[in-house]
């Protein structure tokens, strides 16, 4: 057996480190490592309450609307404030913007360029990945980044700027949408879906919403050989076994995403069991935080985050990241786009992943159905304001109880627990999806969900950055900033 360490990795958001025991050709263990360590938890301490939606923000700099969402729902339970339909669906426009540019980069920027390495270069869709995704000349690279650039305008509008948006508050949006801004808003979903068909999908959006099984996928690929990246995604899929390259757990999260006026969630919460093939309901008591193989002290056992705590202890023995591990009941969990389809009940992705399970191929593939999902939705969200109704009700909060704010990021279930006491903020414990995701060992022994995908792995003779661990790691689209806040 030999021990290889792999990492740091590049295009990944954060500082990520891959310590793998290798044996016969393939990882028999691993160990995830979170090398760094921020203290935002430490930091919001004392602070008034509403300082929350001035920091929390800054824990990350690509998904800073879902976390002013959390911590402004959090605030919010606290006040018994709800906002009013304006600001629920103003707030969920730049929620989705922001969810729907990180799908798009860890696709373009993140994920396929690793198919332009030469350890592929004898395979038949080679040189078409090259053309398409080499860093900063493939051509579908640069399209996406011009798209890109130009949907994060929205936020601009939405919100007054993007990251660290401020107008999401307790009550709603602070910043109203007038009739002129709401069709130039449209405008800029409209140019994205154009990309969309023309460049990721060659297809209408509503034509991949409803392939309902991987048969209807196989014949829709098979009309139009070659065209979209999608078709690229799944010609590459086929030769190179991501159908069954890093298996999730088994037991997928969501919080739920994109409340609705009415009182529903176009995306609800709950549990997908794949064993059961069934939905099932979501205690948030049951959810710990276990600092076993941390670098935190763990005197107190596994915790609720509600009495959760984050402190430091860097000598500490057996430990090997800063990254904390949640379980629900004990249980190991995955979240992200995948969970929240499967919930959903997509029949795409619930046919594909009965078959192969949660593997690279099926959590690529759920973010770029949520990308089809999504934007018609956000179409209907903009008609749906009212230019001139209310986007915000003013809180006031007491000085002293305890909430949770919970949310759905781009990468999974991203929660916030608060409590106050005497109008300061006595405790702040946050759970991001790649704190899910990317946990280490708890105390039972038992590895995280990247730590399992990655049992099994394939390493090829000299390779000291393995390109299937490669591919596994960035299937989960890693936030280590977000899961070490």
């Amino acid at each position: 057996m030999s021990r290889l360490v792999v990492g740091p990795f590049n295009r990944v958001e954060g500082d990520l480190e891959v310590q793998l025991e290798v044996e016969d050709g393939r990882v028999r263990s691993a160990q995830v490592n979170a090398t760094m360590f921020r203290g935002f938890e430490q930091i919001l301490l004392q602070h008034a309450p509403l300082d929350a939606l001035v920091y929390a923000p800054r824990i990350c700099g690509i998904c800073s609307v879902s976390q002013s969402i959390a911590a402004a729902r959090a605030l919010a339970s606290l006040a018994g404030v709800q906002p009013p339909d304006n600001g629920l669906l103003t707030i969920n426009l730049m929620a989705a913007t922001e969810n729907l540019a990180d799908h798009l980069t860890h696709f373009y920027l993140f994920f396929m360029p690793d198919f332009v390495r030469p350890a592929y270069a004898e395979r038949p869709w080679y040189a078409a990945a090259q053309a398409r995704f080499t860093p900063g000349q493939g051509s579908q690279q640069r399209l996406a980044v011009s798209a890109r650039k130009r949907w994060l305008d929205l936020i601009g509008t939405l919100g007054g700027k993007w990251p660290h948006t401020g107008s999401i508050q307790p009550g709603g949006s602070t910043r109203a949408i007038d009739a002129a801004e709401r069709l130039r808003l449209l405008t800029r979903v409209r140019e994205f879906r154009q990309f969309l068909e023309t460049e990721l999908f060659a297809t209408p959006l509503e034509r991949i919403v409803g392939l309902g099984s991987e048969n209807e996928l196989w014949a829709w690929q098979a009309e139009a050989p070659g065209q979209g990246d999608l078709r690229q995604f799944l010609d590459i899929t086929l030769d190179s076994g991501l159908e069954h390259l890093g298996p999730g757990p088994g037991l997928y999260l969501s919080y739920g995403a994109y409340p609705q006026p009415d009182g529903h969630m176009v995306f609800p919460q709950g549990l997908w069991n794949a064993a059961k093939q069934r939905v099932e309901s979501l205690e948030l008591a049951d959810i710990s935080e276990d600092a076993a193989h941390a670098w935190l002290d763990d005197s107190g056992g596994p915790l609720h985050p509600a009495q959760g705590q984050t402190e430091p202890l860097a000598e500490k023995p057996a430990a090997y990241t800063w990254n904390k591990a949640p379980r629900l009941a004990g249980a190991v969990l995955e979240t992200g786009a995948l969970a929240r389809q499967l919930i959903a009940g997509q029949p795409l992705l619930r046919d594909a992943v009965a078959r192969c399970g949660a593997t690279v191929y099926t959590r690529v593939l759920a973010r770029l159905v949520e990308l089809a999902r999504v934007v018609p939705l956000m179409e209907q969200w903009l008609m749906a304001l009212r230019p001139g109704e209310p986007y915000y009700r003013a809180a006031e909060l007491p000085d002293n109880g305890s909430a949770v704010g919970l949310t759905e990021a781009a990468r999974g279930a991203l929660g916030h627990w608060l409590r106050v006491e005497h109008g300061r903020i006595a405790s702040y414990q946050i759970i991001a999806p790649t704190t899910w995701n990317f946990s280490p060992r708890d105390a039972q022994g038992r590895p995280g969900a990247l730590e399992q995908a990655l049992e099994g792995a394939p390493v090829l003779p000299g390779e000291k950055t393995p390109v299937a661990v490669q591919h596994i790691v960035r299937s989960f689209d890693p936030c280590m900033v977000c899961t070490v806040h």
